[in-house]
Protein backbone atom coordinates (compact mmCIF):
# COMPACT_ATOMS: atom_id res chain seq x y z
CA UNK A 1 0.00 0.00 0.00
CA UNK A 2 1.16 3.51 -0.76
CA UNK A 3 2.49 5.08 2.45
CA UNK A 4 0.78 8.16 3.82
CA UNK A 5 2.74 11.33 2.92
CA UNK A 6 5.83 11.59 5.09
CA UNK A 7 7.69 14.50 6.72
CA UNK A 8 4.33 16.16 7.43
CA UNK A 9 1.78 16.07 10.22
CA UNK A 10 -1.12 13.92 9.06
CA UNK A 11 -4.24 13.98 11.21
CA UNK A 12 -6.37 10.90 11.85
CA UNK A 13 -9.11 11.96 9.43
CA UNK A 14 -6.71 12.40 6.50
CA UNK A 15 -4.88 9.18 7.37
CA UNK A 16 -8.15 7.24 7.53
CA UNK A 17 -9.35 8.67 4.22
CA UNK A 18 -6.03 7.86 2.53
CA UNK A 19 -6.10 4.27 3.78
CA UNK A 20 -9.57 3.79 2.30
CA UNK A 21 -9.38 5.85 -0.89
CA UNK A 22 -5.90 5.08 -2.23
CA UNK A 23 -6.53 1.32 -2.73
CA UNK A 24 -9.96 2.13 -4.15
CA UNK A 25 -8.51 4.54 -6.73
CA UNK A 26 -5.84 2.01 -7.69
CA UNK A 27 -8.58 -0.58 -8.25
CA UNK A 28 -11.26 1.34 -10.12
CA UNK A 29 -9.06 3.56 -12.33
CA UNK A 30 -5.88 3.45 -14.37
CA UNK A 31 -3.76 6.55 -14.20
CA UNK A 32 -1.09 8.40 -16.14
CA UNK A 33 0.78 11.24 -14.44
CA UNK A 34 3.06 13.80 -16.10
CA UNK A 35 4.89 16.84 -14.72
CA UNK A 36 4.83 15.50 -11.15
CA UNK A 37 8.09 17.27 -10.34
CA UNK A 38 6.19 20.57 -10.47
CA UNK A 39 4.27 19.60 -7.33
CA UNK A 40 7.43 20.35 -5.37
CA UNK A 41 8.48 18.84 -2.08
CA UNK A 42 6.88 18.76 1.37
CA UNK A 43 6.76 22.25 2.85
CA UNK A 44 6.94 23.97 -0.56
CA UNK A 45 4.07 26.44 -0.23
CA UNK A 46 2.09 26.75 -3.45
CA UNK A 47 -1.31 27.21 -5.03
CA UNK A 48 -2.49 24.31 -7.20
CA UNK A 49 -5.02 25.63 -9.75
CA UNK A 50 -7.06 22.89 -11.42
CA UNK A 51 -9.89 22.46 -13.92
CA UNK A 52 -13.20 21.11 -12.62
CA UNK A 53 -15.30 18.71 -14.70
CA UNK A 54 -16.76 16.18 -12.29
CA UNK A 55 -17.61 15.64 -8.64
CA UNK A 56 -15.15 12.75 -8.90
CA UNK A 57 -12.10 14.81 -9.84
CA UNK A 58 -11.15 15.89 -6.27
CA UNK A 59 -10.27 12.24 -5.68
CA UNK A 60 -8.07 12.31 -8.79
CA UNK A 61 -6.20 15.34 -7.48
CA UNK A 62 -5.84 13.73 -4.04
CA UNK A 63 -4.47 10.62 -5.76
CA UNK A 64 -1.66 12.33 -7.67
CA UNK A 65 -0.74 14.56 -4.76
CA UNK A 66 -0.67 11.70 -2.29
CA UNK A 67 1.50 9.75 -4.74
CA UNK A 68 3.93 12.67 -4.73
CA UNK A 69 4.13 13.15 -0.97
CA UNK A 70 1.92 16.26 -0.92
CA UNK A 71 -1.10 16.73 1.32
CA UNK A 72 -3.78 18.70 -0.54
CA UNK A 73 -5.77 21.43 1.21
CA UNK A 74 -8.81 22.24 -0.90
CA UNK A 75 -10.88 25.38 -0.93
CA UNK A 76 -14.31 23.75 -0.76
CA UNK A 77 -17.89 25.01 -0.73
CA UNK A 78 -19.16 25.56 2.80
CA UNK A 79 -22.22 23.38 2.06
CA UNK A 80 -19.92 20.36 1.82
CA UNK A 81 -19.01 20.79 5.47
CA UNK A 82 -22.67 20.42 6.42
CA UNK A 83 -23.10 16.96 4.83
CA UNK A 84 -23.29 14.26 7.54
CA UNK A 85 -20.03 12.33 7.93
CA UNK A 86 -18.57 13.83 4.73
CA UNK A 87 -18.44 17.24 6.37
CA UNK A 88 -16.74 15.81 9.43
CA UNK A 89 -14.10 14.07 7.32
CA UNK A 90 -13.49 17.15 5.15
CA UNK A 91 -13.15 19.44 8.15
CA UNK A 92 -11.02 16.93 10.04
CA UNK A 93 -8.69 16.61 7.05
CA UNK A 94 -7.97 20.34 7.18
CA UNK A 95 -9.85 21.54 4.13
CA UNK A 96 -10.83 25.22 3.91
CA UNK A 97 -14.51 26.26 3.66
CA UNK A 98 -15.52 28.95 1.18
CA UNK A 99 -18.52 31.03 2.22
CA UNK A 100 -19.50 32.51 -1.10
CA UNK A 101 -21.53 35.71 -1.33
CA UNK A 102 -21.29 36.34 2.42
CA UNK A 103 -19.28 38.58 4.72
CA UNK A 104 -17.17 35.50 5.56
CA UNK A 105 -15.99 35.00 1.96
CA UNK A 106 -12.64 36.72 2.62
CA UNK A 107 -11.87 34.26 5.43
CA UNK A 108 -11.17 31.51 2.89
CA UNK A 109 -8.53 33.63 1.12
CA UNK A 110 -6.97 34.58 4.45
CA UNK A 111 -6.87 30.94 5.61
CA UNK A 112 -5.43 29.85 2.26
CA UNK A 113 -2.72 32.52 2.39
CA UNK A 114 -1.76 31.35 5.88
CA UNK A 115 -1.66 27.72 4.74
CA UNK A 116 0.57 28.55 1.76
CA UNK A 117 2.89 30.62 3.92
CA UNK A 118 3.18 27.62 6.24
CA UNK A 119 4.42 25.51 3.33
CA UNK A 120 1.23 23.75 2.34
CA UNK A 121 -0.23 23.01 -1.08
CA UNK A 122 -3.62 24.69 -1.41
CA UNK A 123 -5.84 23.39 -4.21
CA UNK A 124 -8.17 25.89 -5.86
CA UNK A 125 -10.74 25.43 -8.61
CA UNK A 126 -10.57 28.91 -10.20
CA UNK A 127 -13.82 28.31 -12.10
CA UNK A 128 -15.64 28.02 -8.77
CA UNK A 129 -17.90 25.24 -10.03
CA UNK A 130 -18.07 22.46 -12.61
CA UNK A 131 -17.41 23.75 -16.12
CA UNK A 132 -20.44 24.58 -18.22
CA UNK A 133 -18.38 24.57 -21.42
CA UNK A 134 -20.05 22.11 -23.83
CA UNK A 135 -16.65 20.59 -24.69
CA UNK A 136 -15.48 20.52 -21.04
CA UNK A 137 -12.76 23.15 -21.46
CA UNK A 138 -12.03 25.48 -18.52
CA UNK A 139 -14.33 28.48 -18.20
CA UNK A 140 -13.44 32.02 -17.20
CA UNK A 141 -12.01 31.99 -13.70
CA UNK A 142 -12.70 33.77 -10.45
CA UNK A 143 -9.87 35.70 -8.83
CA UNK A 144 -9.37 33.65 -5.65
CA UNK A 145 -6.30 31.72 -6.80
CA UNK A 146 -4.68 34.91 -8.13
CA UNK A 147 -5.43 36.79 -4.91
CA UNK A 148 -3.88 34.03 -2.77
CA UNK A 149 -0.77 33.85 -4.95
CA UNK A 150 -0.22 37.61 -5.17
CA UNK A 151 -0.82 38.12 -1.45
CA UNK A 152 1.44 35.27 -0.32
CA UNK A 153 4.08 35.51 -3.04
CA UNK A 154 3.66 31.77 -3.65
CA UNK A 155 3.78 30.16 -7.09
CA UNK A 156 0.64 29.04 -8.90
CA UNK A 157 1.02 25.58 -10.42
CA UNK A 158 -1.54 24.64 -13.11
CA UNK A 159 -2.98 21.13 -12.98
CA UNK A 160 -5.20 19.65 -15.68
CA UNK A 161 -6.92 16.28 -15.65
CA UNK A 162 -8.90 14.32 -18.23
CA UNK A 163 -10.90 11.16 -17.67
CA UNK A 164 -12.76 11.83 -14.43
CA UNK A 165 -15.83 12.59 -16.53
CA UNK A 166 -15.79 8.96 -17.68
CA UNK A 167 -16.37 7.87 -14.10
CA UNK A 168 -18.89 10.57 -13.23
CA UNK A 169 -20.28 12.98 -15.81
CA UNK A 170 -20.83 16.62 -14.81
CA UNK A 171 -23.75 16.96 -12.41
CA UNK A 172 -24.50 13.22 -12.54
CA UNK A 173 -24.68 10.93 -9.51
CA UNK A 174 -23.13 7.85 -11.05
CA UNK A 175 -20.01 5.73 -10.84
CA UNK A 176 -18.83 4.00 -14.02
CA UNK A 177 -15.71 2.01 -13.24
CA UNK A 178 -15.92 -1.06 -15.48
CA UNK A 179 -13.70 -1.40 -17.33
CA UNK A 180 -11.46 0.84 -15.19
CA UNK A 181 -11.14 4.15 -17.08
CA UNK A 182 -7.79 5.80 -17.69
CA UNK A 183 -7.38 9.16 -16.01
CA UNK A 184 -4.54 11.44 -17.07
CA UNK A 185 -3.14 14.37 -15.10
CA UNK A 186 -0.63 16.97 -16.30
CA UNK A 187 1.05 19.38 -13.91
CA UNK A 188 2.64 22.42 -15.52
CA UNK A 189 5.40 24.78 -14.48
CA UNK A 190 4.42 27.75 -12.30
CA UNK A 191 2.46 30.47 -14.07
CA UNK A 192 4.53 33.57 -14.82
CA UNK A 193 3.11 36.33 -12.61
CA UNK A 194 6.38 38.09 -11.81
CA UNK A 195 5.51 41.35 -13.57
CA UNK A 196 2.14 41.48 -11.80
CA UNK A 197 3.65 40.98 -8.34
CA UNK A 198 5.32 44.39 -8.71
CA UNK A 199 1.96 46.15 -9.17
CA UNK A 200 -0.81 47.15 -6.78
CA UNK A 201 -3.49 44.48 -6.56
CA UNK A 202 -6.10 46.22 -8.72
CA UNK A 203 -9.02 44.49 -10.41
CA UNK A 204 -7.12 44.54 -13.73
CA UNK A 205 -4.11 42.87 -12.08
CA UNK A 206 -6.32 40.16 -10.54
CA UNK A 207 -8.15 39.63 -13.84
CA UNK A 208 -4.88 39.37 -15.77
CA UNK A 209 -3.39 36.92 -13.29
CA UNK A 210 -6.57 34.85 -13.46
CA UNK A 211 -6.53 34.82 -17.27
CA UNK A 212 -2.93 33.61 -17.25
CA UNK A 213 -3.80 30.88 -14.75
CA UNK A 214 -6.73 29.68 -16.88
CA UNK A 215 -4.53 29.82 -20.01
CA UNK A 216 -1.96 27.58 -18.30
CA UNK A 217 -4.59 25.05 -17.20
CA UNK A 218 -6.05 24.97 -20.72
CA UNK A 219 -2.60 24.43 -22.23
CA UNK A 220 -1.98 21.41 -20.01
CA UNK A 221 -5.44 20.05 -20.79
CA UNK A 222 -4.83 20.48 -24.52
CA UNK A 223 -1.76 18.26 -24.21
CA UNK A 224 -3.81 15.55 -22.52
CA UNK A 225 -6.58 15.78 -25.11
CA UNK A 226 -4.17 16.17 -28.05
CA UNK A 227 -6.24 19.10 -29.26
CA UNK A 228 -5.48 22.77 -29.91
CA UNK A 229 -6.01 25.27 -27.10
CA UNK A 230 -9.33 27.11 -27.57
CA UNK A 231 -9.19 30.79 -28.42
CA UNK A 232 -12.46 31.45 -26.57
CA UNK A 233 -13.63 30.66 -23.05
CA UNK A 234 -17.09 29.98 -21.66
CA UNK A 235 -18.39 32.94 -19.68
CA UNK A 236 -20.79 31.92 -16.89
CA UNK A 237 -22.55 35.28 -16.74
CA UNK A 238 -23.02 35.64 -20.48
CA UNK A 239 -23.69 31.88 -20.93
CA UNK A 240 -21.67 31.84 -24.11
CA UNK A 241 -18.13 31.56 -25.44
CA UNK A 242 -16.21 34.82 -25.45
CA UNK A 243 -12.71 35.84 -26.55
CA UNK A 244 -10.08 35.47 -23.84
CA UNK A 245 -9.42 38.83 -22.22
CA UNK A 246 -5.98 40.02 -21.07
CA UNK A 247 -6.20 43.50 -19.51
CA UNK A 248 -2.43 43.66 -18.88
CA UNK A 249 -0.64 41.80 -21.70
CA UNK A 250 2.88 40.62 -21.01
CA UNK A 251 5.63 42.61 -22.67
CA UNK A 252 7.51 40.59 -25.29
Amino acid sequence: MRPIPSQQQVGPWYASAAVVLWPMMMTITRHQWRGEENLGKPHDGMVIAANHMSWFDPLVICHIMNDNNRIPRFLAKDSLFEVPLVGRVVAGAGQIPVYRNTRNAAKAVSAAVTAVEEGQAVVVYPEGTLTRDPELWPMTGKTGAARIALTSGAPVVPLAHWGAQKVMRPYKKELKVFPPPEIAVAVGEPVDLDDLRELDMSQDVLDEATSRIMDAIAEELALLRNEPVPTERWDMKAKELRPIHHPIPREI
